[in-house]
């Protein structure tokens, strides 16, 4: 059993990723070639907004999305300490303070009840991170961040696919950033991300701190990075995205299957809670159990592979370390979570078994 089965999607668009590849090797703009701008256009319209830049990875379109705000050395960023090392990697690269607020126990993203307490005059952005493909509470974020004229960036890493009351994930705030990563809901077959945004100038100074700060060949207003999204896997993921839309709502309609099959049983699983208004793209279905080192065990006895997402929290990371802030939530929830298999092609038949070894483990 895999874990995630890119082989199962592969099989089905074996036709359509040799032929995109194939047209690329013939025109030979392996660099912001044809197919960059026509996923840039076609991602726009997925999400409902103006502007779609394509970046060299979802860590980069965290980068350059606060780098076009200006924020830099002494500056504060709010954010979540229980996601990916890259959200607060990025804010500590740019020589900002990343501060973290703690989570909501039900969903795992970051509380909107306890960020105001931690806005000061310092603080430059909020950065919400979507995570296992469910948006934050964005409503009570940005009233909040508006109040204070402050910028929210969505860490949608994890949640292209996903809506929060009627609106696509990565549209929800100034700018959405997202990761093609090949285990993403929408991944490529290598690093890849990309920025969206309504601001056209936030969209040109992302543009241009993609391409080494260049506005037109051989001028350079700002000084950027070489960030840019590669021809070949822009024309992977045009590919994929073809099957992204039937893809989302399997994700979906496995994840409710797992969460209706632990509960038939009655198993003593904390399992995934999706807000009204919400829905969830599932790019990891993770549990919650006091008892996660014994079902961990029973799983990797049945051949069931499993991960953590994730065993330490931000603040308790060497290169991030701090005790500056009151974190329970996300501590406690470190110690419990484990993700299970999940892509748009699991059976009805490996969930029984999954389900089926849970339920052994906790016997």
């Amino acid at each position: 059993m895999k874990f995630i089965d890119l082989q199962a999607q592969y099989a089905r668009i074996e036709q359509q990723v040799g032929e995109r590849i194939q047209r690329v090797l013939q025109h030979g703009q392996f660099i912001l070639g044809p197919e960059v701008q026509e996923l840039e256009e076609r991602l726009a319209g997925y999400v409902g907004v103006r502007h779609c830049i394509g970046v060299s990875s979802g860590t980069d379109a965290l980068l350059v999305a606060m780098m076009a705000l200006g924020i830099g050395r002494g500056d504060e960023v709010i954010t979540t300490p229980f996601t990916f090392i890259a959200t607060g990697e990025m804010i500590a690269l740019l020589g900002a303070t990343p501060v973290f607020v703690d989570i909501e126990a039900e969903t795992y993203n970051i509380d909107p009840r306890k960020i105001e307490a931690a806005i000061t005059p310092g603080t430059k952005a909020i950065m919400p991170v979507s995570l296992y493909g469910q948006c934050a509470d964005f409503d009570s974020i940005n009233a909040l961040a508006q109040s204070y004229g402050i910028p929210v960036i969505e860490d949608a890493a994890q949640s292209l696919g996903a809506s929060y009351r009627g609106r696509a994930s990565c549209s929800l705030s100034e700018i959405g950033c997202t990761s093609f990563f090949p285990s993403k809901p929408l991944g490529g077959y290598g690093d890849g991300g990309a920025c969206f945004t309504d601001d056209d100038d936030l969209a040109q100074r992302i543009r241009e701190l993609c391409n080494h700060g260049q506005s037109e060949r051989y001028y350079h207003p700002r000084i950027g990075l070489n960030a840019r999204l590669d021809t070949l896997q822009a024309a992977v993921l045009l590919a994929k995205l073809e099957l992204f839309p039937g893809e989302v709502a399997a994700r979906q309609r496995i994840g409710a299957r797992y969460s209706e099959m632990i509960g038939e049983r009655g198993l003593a699983l904390t399992t995934p809670v999706v807000r009204e208004g919400n829905t969830c793209v599932y790019a990891q279905y993770t549990l919650a159990s006091d008892q996660r080192p014994q079902l961990l065990e029973q799983l990797q006895a049945n051949g069931i592979p499993t991960a953590v997402h994730y065993p330490r929290p931000l603040h308790q990371q060497p290169a991030l370390a701090t005790d500056a802030f009151d974190l329970r939530v996300a501590e406690r929830m470190s110690e419990r979570v484990f993700s299970l298999p999940m892509h748009p092609y699991l059976s009805e038949t490996d969930q029984q078994r999954i389900v089926d070894a849970l339920a052994t483990g906790l016997a």
